[in-house]
């Protein structure tokens, strides 16, 4: 690689967020190529036997296997590590590699978690069944008020898990107060910031140690490839994380990376348009539903809380139908332009139902201690026009008699 300018901290420490989306990280070869370098490759060669025990020995800069290091991979890490203002990142094949990772690296049998009550089904998943399996105590608490964190801490306590905005119920976590509380206690803080991306929440900015991701979500956005990350510092990323990713495997692929790399160029664009268009749509709900789950809306119990913290409140929101499973799955039905679908972050308008989809592994009396009921549709607004979305809303809720 010879041009590193998107990776020199001195010259990009200035750069905007949507300069960094576009330049950050980028390394050319000594062909000068503008777009980044697409490497395929599994391994590397050496000129000799003594760089390959160099490298290995942690003497020589360069690559030994790109389940370790890979060129492309390493511009995604470095731009995402730029937008988050972390000092480190480690990309993942998944987010649920990503949030797995980020845990386990640093958790031991008899070590405990505290994690917020209301999740992603799969990291509920992890607190409620994974991590009890390697004797690692868990306790989910409703991370919307502080204390409740306070109360749950044990002297075995060593991290702090929770998403804001969390899926699906929107519920907003009090970043500066959680993160607070535990740094003033030893306890690391790692936060699932995939809903917002650091285009509009930046969660170190308020005290996290550790920020994951889902890049399958947002920072690709168009629904093409699987990815994830991790960020930290360079300690916790080089010294607590890389041993478990190394020996592990949750590796990303370079197609992948090259994917989000592209994905990211137009990342600010796409998450303003999209955040527009969401507050539109969920202000015609409001008036037509029960309840609508929307920190960008003033209704929103946490509205003024996830304003301090956010950019603006992001592409993806819940509501509830009050007539259960058959009125919600009705509603789907109906629907002819938005797609019934359980991914988020897509440039298209994707809409599910989570007790019988993303969070249909959760036991019912903890998904219904989180606020998932049968009556609730998560809607992920993409790029169309708002009003079009507006309208096939309308008659797909007229269907149901709402």
């Amino acid at each position: 690689m010879k041009r590193r300018t998107g990776q020199d901290r001195e010259i990009t420490k200035n750069w905007k967020p949507a300069t960094l989306a576009v330049r950050g990280g980028t390394a050319r070869s000594e062909w000068g190529e503008t777009s980044e370098a697409l490497f395929l490759t599994s391994g590397y060669a050496y000129d000799c036997a003594g760089d390959a025990a160099a490298r290995f020995a942690g003497d020589q800069q360069g690559m030994t296997y790109s389940r370790l290091q890979n060129p492309t991979v390493e511009m995604l890490e470095h731009r995402i590590a730029l937008l988050e203002g972390a000092e480190a990142c480690r990309a993942t094949a998944s987010g649920m590699a990503a949030m797995t990772a980020a845990l386990l690296c640093q958790l031991s049998a008899g070590d405990h978690l505290i994690g917020g009550r209301a999740a992603f089904g799969s990291c509920r998943w992890l607190t409620d069944t994974q991590l009890p399996k390697f004797g690692i105590e868990t306790s989910v608490v409703d991370a919307r008020d502080p204390q409740q964190f306070v109360d749950a801490i044990r002297p075995n306590t060593k991290v702090f898990f929770f998403e804001t905005p969390a899926n699906p119920t929107m519920d907003v976590v009090d970043l500066k107060a959680v993160c607070a509380i535990a740094r003033e206690r030893g306890i690391v803080t790692v936060v699932d910031n995939a809903f917002a991306t650091p285009a509009l929440q930046r969660p170190m900015d308020f005290g996290a140690d550790v920020v994951a991701y889902s890049a399958t979500k947002m920072m690709d956005g168009q629904g093409r490839v699987l990815a994830g990350a991790v960020c930290g510092t360079e300690d916790f990323i080089n010294n607590t994380l890389l041993p478990f990713h190394r020996n592990t495997g949750p590796t990303l692929s370079p197609f992948n990376a090259w994917v989000v790399l592209k994905g990211l160029e137009t990342l600010d664009l796409r998450i303003q348009r999209q955040s527009e268009n969401a507050l539109k749509v969920a202000r015609f709900l409001e008036g037509r539903v029960p309840r609508v789950n929307f920190p960008g809306l003033p209704s929103h119990p946490q509205h003024n809380l996830a304003m301090s913290q956010m950019a603006a409140a992001g592409p993806i929101f819940s509501f509830e139908v009050d007539g259960g499973r058959k009125q919600a799955h009705g509603l789907l039905d109906a629907l002819g332009l938005i797609d019934i679908s359980n991914n988020i972050g897509d440039s298209r308008s994707l809409m599910t139902h989570p007790a019988s989809t993303t969070h249909s592994g959760v036991a019912e009396d903890q998904r219904l201690l989180m606020g998932v009921d049968e009556g609730m549709l998560r809607l992920n607004v993409g790029l169309e026009d708002p009003e079009d979305l507006i309208a096939d809303l309308d008659q797909a809720l007229g269907s149901v008699g709402l």
